[in-house]
């Protein structure tokens, strides 16, 4: 294991990696992130080499378990290499197939193959499968091409060739000033321009001074900084170092979450195997620079994404927000200037730094430059991590990347920004993605999360949802946060349940300007969103659910009643079977009929009977239609009904 004393020793180490390897030799790359670990990811991996091993390929075919590929529904995915062939959903026992027929003799094996369901193509190519076509991976591409584990194969794509030409070829206020150039915002949730908060931390005068990663991504349904840190660890210690040298740091915190087990690993093999190589530690790359990394755990808290909140808690004490008189990159950690950016702003720096701030800002809006990952989620046809430019329309991410939405439903809204975040409309579906236009729109960027909904959605639901979110995760340490939130739960919980009253809208409003106005931090400021935003486009929704105790998207349990229709129902007894509380009278033979006394309103009646039949239908704020009598419900059935 070499350590590296200067930018030529760097420069030869890499031809000497590259000199190595062979670009068309096969190369299997698998998916080994967190959602395709939890798929099998593993298993896969060691019958490949078992099976390389029997077949006499061993030194013929490399195998390469990368970091997340992004399809992650799709999991566990392989790349074969140079063709880029591409298998979705691979099984153990798929393996030997593949070694022999793909590997071996050369031939596609189309069952593996991804399906479009538009035009029912069988696609090859990974390039060309319409989630991946409509994408620009900048930052997040690397991750299906490299080991997380292996320095080697961070080296072989240019790794830490910015960290080299910043000490030797730039001073530490050109680093700056290329940061701000390419006006980088960060990709944490405020989207203050990273080179600002760079600039304040590098001219305050107080000493010593810190750079942190925040990885305490606590977004329900978000996981895109644990994909980059699981996937491509050295990309945010070399922006790490970068951001350090251009303040006057030599110490830095990695704040991540401790339910990222993966992640918590991959980094610290990675600190390892930098300090081992030079580009952490003393005298990096015999600069003179000295840098260090520690990487702290965090407890799980939501607050502690906010800024103060980690700074507290990487003092050692509860992580609760405090007041920021002074900002955070003036009077920070120990009081001491601290730069925080999230885990997808700093794996942004290198390639800033080596590419320019001219080439970062071809790719945008005016106010929003470069690209942004989003965890797409919820009723999508296509889940996982996208990563566009800036300014591509909610129309295309949904549509063309996503697929749209399954079973032939409607598009209803999308929830972007995270539980503080807001629900944007299909009428603003061309609205382009960016931090202004969002924020405009009544919603954030926040860290990146993305939720799809369907007509089948109750945005007043949703809302108490996410309301009930933060009241959980809320630190409690200022009164708007703490029982503003208890409060406006309350109210939503009522209005679901079909007890909503008169002025609860004016109530709800009313709490939601005080927690604005009064909240002690960002996350209490933000957190009436998702009341505001369903409020904003979907009134007439709110006020169905009080005046008229309806629920128009036939969600909330407590508004809608299921009924079996007699001109419908076969008699089949399928519903009867399923239904846990026993509140289906049937026989055979006889119209079936739900016990409304009995029912719980779960919803299996309607989810079992089969589609052609359709016979359990949902209802909300009429009443359910009498049964029929007894001697009416016996029905003549034929073998073409069975």
């Amino acid at each position: 294991m070499p350590l590296i004393n200067s930018p030529a020793e760097l420069n030869a180490l890499r031809a000497e990696i590259l000199s190595r390897r062979d670009p068309n030799k096969t190369c299997i790359t698998l998916c080994s992130g967190s959602a395709c670990h939890a798929t099998g990811s593993r298993s896969v991996a060691e019958r490949l080499s078992e099976e390389l091993e029997k077949q006499g390929l061993s030194d013929k075919v490399d195998i390469r378990r990368t970091g997340c590929h992004g399809f992650c529904e799709r999991g566990p995915i392989i790349v074969i290499h140079p063709d880029e062939i591409c298998y979705f959903q691979i099984q153990p026992d798929d393996v030997p197939e593949i070694i022999t027929q793909t590997i071996v003799e050369k031939k596609v094996i189309d069952r593996l193959l991804y399906t479009d369901p538009a035009t029912n193509e069988k696609i090859i190519q990974e390039s060309k499968i319409p989630f991946y076509r409509h994408q620009l991976r900048l930052v997040f591409g690397a991750n299906s091409s490299v080991d997380p584990t292996s320095i080697e194969d961070y080296l072989a794509i240019d790794g830490y060739a910015a960290l080299s030409k910043a000490l030797f070829e730039m001073s530490d206020q050109k680093v700056l000033d290329e940061i701000k150039k390419a006006n980088l915002r960060g990709r944490g949730g405020g989207g203050f321009p990273a080179g600002r908060k760079w600039e304040g931390s590098r001219d305050a005068p107080e000493t010593p001074k810190y750079v942190i990663v925040n990885a305490d991504e606590g977004d329900p349904g978000a996981y895109m900084d644990r994909s980059l840190l699981e996937g491509n660890p050295h990309s945010i210690l070399e922006g790490l170092a970068l951001g350090a040298y251009a303040i006057g740091a030599n110490e830095g915190y990695i704040y991540v979450r401790q339910e990222y087990p993966m992640a918590v690993q991959n980094i610290n093999a990675a600190i390892k195997l930098a300090e081992a190589y030079g580009f952490l530690g003393k005298n990096i790359l015999g600069s003179g620079f000295d840098f260090v990394v520690k990487v702290h755990m965090g407890a799980g808290a939501f607050v502690c994404g906010e800024s103060t909140a980690l700074m507290t808690a990487l003092e050692g004490r509860v992580g609760e927000p405090r007041p920021k008189y002074v900002r955070s990159n003036v009077k920070g950690l120990w009081e001491k200037p601290s730069v925080l950016n999230n885990v997808e702003t700093w794996a942004n720096v290198p390639l800033i730094i080596n590419k320019g701030a001219d080439w970062f800002t071809g790719y945008g809006t005016d106010s929003s430059k470069g690209t942004k990952i989003f965890s797409l989620v919820g009723k999508i046809t296509n889940t996982g991590l996208v990563e566009v430019p800036m300014g591509t329309p909610l129309r295309d991410i949904i549509f063309k990347i996503g697929g749209g939405i399954p079973g032939g439903r409607k598009f209803k809204a999308v929830q972007t920004g995270g539980p503080s975040g807001g629900c944007i409309p299909e009428s603003l579906l061309d609205l382009p993605v960016g931090f202004d236009e969002l924020t405009q729109a009544g919603s954030m960027m926040g860290s990146g999360g993305m939720i799809v909904m369907d007509e089948d959605t109750c945005m007043v639901d949703v809302a108490r949802y996410f309301v009930e979110f933060l009241t959980d995760e809320s630190c409690g340490k200022c009164v708007p946060c703490r029982e503003g939130l208890r409060q406006m739960l309350k109210i939503l919980t009522r209005i679901t349940k079909g007890e909503g009253r008169e002025g609860d809208i004016e109530l709800l409003e009313a709490l939601s300007e005080t927690a604005i106005e009064a909240a002690l931090c960002a996350l209490g400021k933000s957190a009436p969103n998702p009341f505001l935003s369903t409020l904003k486009y979907f009134r007439e929704e709110y006020e169905a659910h009080i005046h008229d105790k309806r629920c128009p998207a036939l969600s909330c349990k407590s508004l809608v009643s299921y009924y079996i229709d007699p001109s419908k129902c076969k008699a089949c007894m399928t519903c009867a079977r399923k239904c846990p509380a026993d509140a289906i009278e049937s026989a055979k033979g006889t119209i079936h009929v739900i016990d409304q006394e009995k029912c719980t309103r779960c919803g299996t009646c309607f989810e079992v009977c089969p589609d052609r039949f359709a016979a359990v239908t949902r209802i909300s704020g009429e009443p359910v239609p009498p049964p029929l009598p007894q001697d009416q419900r016996v029905i003549r059935k034929s073998k073409k009904d069975d």
